[in-house]
C-alpha cells in the first residue's frame, strides 16, 4: 500500500497545526515554506481539510487556518480514509473496472484484502495527539522567527 502524496500532505498539515499554540492561525504559506511543498498543492489539501471538519478556515486580514478539533479526537485511520481516491491495491478491487481473467478462481484478492484492512485497523489506533509529544522538537523543526510560532 502507498499512500498518495495528497494524504501525506494532509497528515502533514495537521501535525504543523498542532505543534502550533493551542487556537493560533498559521497560513498556508508558512506551511508550504516549512516543509518545501507547493503552496497550490496545500490550497486543496486545506480546503478539502476545511470541507471535512479537521481545520478551521478564517478568512480576511489575519486570517489563516487552525485545527477545528482537538487533536486527540482526529484518528488517523479516518484522515487517511477521507483523503485517499481508493484502496484499490490491485485491478480486481475495482468492481467496475476489473478486466482480470483469473478473478474468480484467484485467492490473492482475499488475501490483499486481510493485508489492507490490517493497515487501516493499525492507522486506526492512532491519534494526531500520538504524534506531538515531542511539539517543541516539531516547532524548532517547522517554525523559524520569520513563520508562524
Amino acid at each position: 500500500m502507498r499512500m498518495t502524496m495528497y494524504t501525506d500532505f494532509s497528515l502533514r498539515v495537521l501535525i504543523y497545526l498542532g505543534a502550533q499554540e493551542k487556537d493560533k492561525l498559521s497560513t498556508i504559506q508558512a506551511i508550504s515554506d516549512a516543509y518545501g511543498i507547493s503552496k497550490n498543492h496545500l490550497m486543496k489539501v486545506t480546503h478539502e481539510l476545511g470541507k471535512l471538519g479537521y481545520i478551521q478556515t478564517v478568512r480576511g486580514r489575519g486570517g489563516g487556518i487552525r485545527l477545528a478539533m482537538e487533536p486527540e479526537d482526529i484518528n488517523i485511520g479516518q484522515v487517511v480514509r477521507h483523503t485517499e481516491d481508493d484502496f484499490h491495491l490491485v485491478e480486481c478491487f475495482d468492481c467496475q473496472t476489473n478486466s482480470c481473467v483469473i478473478t474468480p478462481v484467484c485467492g490473492l484478492r482475499a488475501t490483499l484484502r486481510l493485508a489492507l484492512n490490517a493497515y487501516l485497523k493499525v492507522l486506526d489506533e492512532y491519534t494526531l495527539q500520538d504524534y506531538l509529544h515531542q511539539k517543541h522538537k516539531l516547532a524548532d523543526l517547522l517554525f523559524n522567527d520569520t513563520q508562524d510560532v
